[in-house]
């Protein structure tokens, strides 16, 4: 336990609470204040130094966290789900929450959150971010669409939404009514609208890659593209965040945790809370680069499968050896070279693999 003053703040749209604790773990003060950044720093440039501010992730934590940190010998966004079940305990407003806040960072039970250093590459995230999502979106609207389609009677795939010939027989078959032409007609513009801004933020999202010299590396790596070079890129941040593979695995959610209890069985098992987004983006990479000719990961994983793993095993394991393969260029800032396959990030630094 640190000496000093720690700050837990509860953050809403329109008013935020603190909550000071003494390392003693004394609540020495609370006090509400509008969601500003000046009147923020105001206040905690009254409290003595050393002093430490928690706030728990959510959609402000990054503006926060990039704007208070300055006034702060340290500033933690934490880990909402790991506090719940102490935020949950006995009453609960935002006074009592930013305490708890304060209390857990006092004792050191909160487990931070990465953010970006760089204002760019926090922007270059969120961009990323939400490409994926208007993805998302066009493949809802594409589901509603054909969803639509389908009680009528009419079997049309997604590809003929965007072929006007196409698009024209699949209205013929609709039955002549006026009312569902104009829904149909009316999804399919919602649908139009989502394919045209996912192309738009593509394009803008490979431009930006191109011109980053990491992710034109990683996109030498079999199996890897500009939007999954990006992907792993921004969520990652840095390399030097992880101690080893094994941390980096587990991050990406192909890495094993260990579970067991008493004397009962122990089980190796996935992260169950992972970024989904992350893992699916490793995941499908190692399938993409398992199916091409000619690249040291398909021949690994076809003597992953010669040996009796599923291709559900096999194709995490490629995963990981990609993912390593991608972490060692990162942190020695080589090009990818096919003989770093299956060999480890530390021997690659030292140079002992030829290039």
């Amino acid at each position: 336990m640190k000496r000093g003053y720690y700050v837990g703040l509860d953050a809403h749209k329109l008013s935020c609470e603190f909550a000071v604790v003494r390392g003693d773990g004394q609540l020495v003060k609370r006090w509400p204040s509008r969601t500003a950044i000046d009147q923020l720093a105001a206040f905690l440039q009254t409290i003595p130094r050393p002093r430490y501010l928690v706030l728990e992730e959510g959609p402000m934590a990054d503006w926060l966290w990039r704007n208070l940190r300055g006034f702060m010998d340290d500033v933690t966004v934490c880990d909402p789900f790991r506090n719940h079940l102490i935020a949950k305990e006995g009453e609960k407003d935002d006074p009592i929450d930013a305490a708890k806040l304060a209390d857990l960072l006092r004792g050191g039970f909160v487990k931070a959150v990465h953010h970006p250093e760089s204002f760019e590459q926090a922007v270059f995230k969120q961009h990323v971010q939400l490409y994926h999502d208007r993805v998302w979106h066009r493949v809802a609207e594409s589901h509603r669409l054909r969803c639509l389609l389908r009680r009528h009677g009419v079997m049309a795939p997604a590809s003929s939404f965007d072929n006007a010939e196409q698009w024209s027989t699949v209205l013929e078959k609709l039955p002549k009514s006026v009312t569902l032409r104009q829904d149909v007609q009316l999804l399919w513009e919602a649908y139009a609208a989502a394919r045209a801004q996912e192309k738009a933020l593509r394009q803008r999202l490979q431009k930006r890659a191109k011109e980053n010299d990491v992710l034109r590396r990683f996109q030498e790596v079999p199996g890897i593209a500009w939007v999954r070079a990006a992907t792993i890129y921004v969520f990652l941040d840095t390399p030097w965040r992880f101690r080893s593979k094994a941390a980096l695995w587990k991050y990406l959610g192909i890495g094993l945790e260990r579970r067991g209890s008493g004397a009962g069985v122990v089980r190796l098992q996935v992260p169950k809370r992972v970024n989904r987004l992350l893992k699916s983006t490793i995941l499908g990479a190692a399938k993409t680069a398992a199916a091409l000719d000619d690249n040291p990961f398909a021949v690994q994983y076809r003597r992953y499968l010669e040996e009796g793993l599923s291709k559900r095993l096999a194709r995490r394991n490629v995963a990981r050896n990609l993912s390593a393969v991608l972490w060692g260029l990162w942190k020695n800032g080589s090009a990818y070279c096919p003989d770093w396959v299956g060999v480890t990030a530390a021997a690659i630094g030292e140079g002992q693999v030829s290039r």
